[in-house]
């Protein structure tokens, strides 16, 4: 299982010398990969964790570690569809890939604020159907000499979109979501799978069952299918309900179940520790804690079971 952590995005750590240093150790480390998330705003009175209430935009800090970084990849988890047409994300995308030299992995949900969706414009359904066309004028937009796609909801029109992305075919795209038609569609149409920071161990473990099961009746190799995992660390306070909790240990131990359940790769989300990305945030002391965070979970022989 590859190991992967969460890019200084969040509250007090999300500042452009945290960016720089934890990039550029992130990458001395061998660590994977590097992850953002996506928050636009949050609502007068919308009840939200700490760690939404002050973000980076994720496409343009993936940008500024990808200047400072050569190696490690460089994933959002993830973009709301709603909230942008395909012809803006194909070229944010693909523009992330080639000024990182291939390192870009996308990943893609349909959102769940609802003043987002209002401050954008947009609604989430038809879900399953939005995603598929999206992901339909993504690809053509990205790999076709002449670009054209015509849906119910997103609508190309013959066209060529320059630069094209370094990776054949494009970035990686990664699908979110828990529903078992969401699974589903991961596995037939997606790159993989990839959790929100509240799915549970047990989920995690059904969800890959559905993922490459889906896979599989599409004819496609189920052991191919990335299973990414959003992993919220608490160092120092065990909590049951959080595999990625207690001292290095048991934190090491929650990696390796994740593993075990058929996880391809796992990234430790440092901006949920409240200390490190909270709004209140001392900015000094987070920076701290997040060094002793990953130096201590350093990637490590984690092996996946089956």
């Amino acid at each position: 299982m590859l190991i992967s952590c969460g890019l200084p995005v969040s509250g007090a750590w999300a500042t452009p010398a945290s960016l720089a240093h934890f990039a550029t150790r992130a990458e001395e480390l061998g660590y994977h990969g590097l992850w953002s998330f996506q928050r636009l705003l949050v609502g007068e009175g919308q009840p939200m964790d700490p760690v939404y209430q002050s973000v980076l935009d994720p496409m343009v800090a993936l940008g500024y570690a990808a200047a400072l970084t050569s190696r490690v990849r460089l994933g959002v988890s993830v973009i709301n569809i709603p909230y942008v047409s395909p012809a803006v994300l194909a070229k944010q995308a693909a523009t992330l890939d080639v000024l990182s030299g291939g390192r870009h992995d996308l990943g893609l949900g349909t959102g769940w604020s609802e003043p987002e969706f209002e401050a954008t414009g947009s609604v989430p359904e038809p879900r399953g159907r939005r995603v598929e066309e999206y992901l339909a004028a993504l690809h053509t937009l990205w790999n076709d000499e002449v670009a054209s796609f015509s849906g119910e909801l997103y609508r190309v029109p013959p066209s060529t979109m320059a630069p094209r992305p370094v990776q054949p075919g494009g970035p990686p795209v990664l699908l979110g979501g828990l529903a078992d038609a969401a699974l589903r569609r991961a596995g037939r149409v997606a790159s993989g799978w990839v959790t929100s920071s509240r799915t549970t161990l047990e989920q995690v473990a059904r969800g890959v069952q559905i993922v490459r099961r889906a896979a599989e009746e599409s004819g496609r190799d189920p052991d191919r299918v990335r299973i990414v995992v959003r992993g919220t660390v608490l160092a120092g306070e065990r909590d049951d309900r959080m595999p990625l909790s207690g001292d290095w240990e048991q934190i090491r131990g929650g990696a390796q179940a994740y593993a075990e359940a058929g996880v391809t790769e796992l990234f430790y989300d440092l901006n949920w520790d409240p200390l490190i990305g909270g709004p209140d945030a001392d900015p000094v002391a987070a920076g701290e804690r997040a060094e002793e965070i990953i130096n201590a979970l350093a990637p490590a022989d984690i092996s996946t079971s089956g």
